[in-house]
């Protein structure tokens, strides 16, 4: 294997045989930069999809009242519905054993103002574990806590994107904000893989918010977390269920899709989640069909070379070559070409995926890149492909008597 002459003899060969060893390789780096390309703008899709769903967690339902727009037991169409207290307590009680956490919510858009800085924000009434819904991470201080919510406090947790405008590099933590007119204290920072428009949010206590903002028990929407023991299907049967239920309870015709709304995340899961397994399958066939055709190449290519070099062949067989150094000789060549040629091929797919990534956003291709793994599986196969392919000729050429190599055309 590490013969110096034998590696001598394999790269005098390559050189004076430019053409076919350039065509060799060809084939290979070729059937290398299809594979890498198609799998890196699979990853690049599926990478998308992803990002999309990392703004909110996977499992979450999201309900809001809206107005109807069919009559039913007396009530005229076009009524506005509004939830309260009383469907907070009935969803929690009712469907205790399938939702992980849930919480009301009230919004508004509010003037904040520290010291001489202020904007406009969002201000969201929100109960404890909220953060968890919306997959934000608190990256300073804490999160609501039900306390807040007992006492009323007035403490918010405001986005990143808030404590850079109004503090600059200043750490918000601790500090008094002016909303609306009244004083809250910052008791935490938090960001959101949403980007910056939902680090720009404001969470402070619902009871809180609901005791300023109306003095009532008015409720805008609510937001939940299924039990994950669920599965998608079954997610789905249930926020079906809750929507039927809460259309009884609010007395709004079955048929009205529009008096109550609701967002289930499972039922884009399962969506995504077919055209994901879907983009995988499509890209594998592509995918292992390219390598299939380079396999093809690089055996093609091998059979003309030893054909071609049957008299040479001949010749090292009269001068005391065995049978196993002229196999093993063509066999190196084989597997140096495709390995060297497959490596390039590589590192060119992996080029041209970072210089294009950044434009093609635009076509919703996100981070379009190959695993590791993945490449140098297929890269190994071609190697192996080369070394079969390598191995089948050579040994028949080995085969061959000398006399008869020597007379060959």
């Amino acid at each position: 294997m590490f013969d110096l002459d034998r590696w001598r003899e394999i790269f005098q060969s390559i050189s004076k045989n430019k053409l076919r060893s350039i065509l060799s390789g060809f084939t290979v780096a070729f059937a290398i930069l299809l594979f890498t390309l198609l799998f890196g703008i699979g990853n690049g899709l599926q990478n998308t999809f992803k990002n999309e769903f990392a703004k909110d967690a996977i499992n979450s339902i999201y309900i809001w009242p809206n107005s109807t727009t069919k009559a039913y037991k007396g009530h005229q169409i076009g009524r506005r519905i509004q939830f309260t207290n009383d469907d907070f307590n009935f969803l929690k009680e009712k469907y205790s054993d399938k939702i992980q956490m849930i919480s009301p919510r009230l919004q508004r858009s509010v003037k904040v103002v520290y010291k001489t800085e202020e904007d406009n924000y969002t201000l969201r009434g929100v109960y404890p574990k909220y953060d968890i819904l919306e997959s934000a991470e608190v990256t300073e201080g804490r999160f609501l806590n039900i306390r807040d919510i007992k006492e009323k406090s007035k403490v918010v947790v405001i986005g990143r994107m808030v404590e850079k405008d109004l503090f600059g590099q200043i750490s918000a933590y601790g500090k008094q904000l002016n909303i609306g007119g009244i004083m809250y204290k910052v008791i935490g920072v938090f960001s959101d893989p949403g980007g910056d428009g939902d680090e720009r949010f404001i969470y402070t206590p619902f009871s809180t918010m609901q005791q300023i903002y109306g003095n009532n028990d008015h409720v805008d929407e609510f937001g939940m977390t299924y039990n994950p023991e669920l599965s998608i299907d079954e997610a789905i049967a249930f926020s079906s269920q809750m929507h039927r239920e809460l259309k009884k309870k609010h007395e709004i015709d079955p048929n009205d899709q529009r008096g109550i709304r609701v967002h289930n995340y499972a039922s884009e899961n399962k969506e995504v989640t077919g055209m994901m397994v879907g983009l995988s399958i499509l890209i594998l066939i592509i995918g292992f069909g390219t390598l299939i055709a380079g396999v093809v190449g690089i055996s093609n290519i091998m059979v003309y070379i030893v054909k071609e070099r049957t008299k040479e062949l001949g010749i090292r067989k009269a001068i005391g070559a065995t049978p196993g150094a002229i196999v093993s000789m063509i066999m190196l060549e084989a597997i140096l070409i495709t390995a060297i040629s497959g490596y390039f091929g590589l590192i060119l797919g992996v080029g041209i995926l970072e210089v294009t990534g950044p434009s093609l956003e635009k076509y919703f291709i996100l981070n379009p890149g190959v695993s590791t793994p993945v490449v140098v599986g297929a890269t190994i196969t071609l190697i192996l492909a080369g070394m079969i392919a390598g191995y089948l000729p050579a040994k028949r050429a080995a085969q061959i008597k000398p006399i008869v190599a020597l007379r060959a055309d």
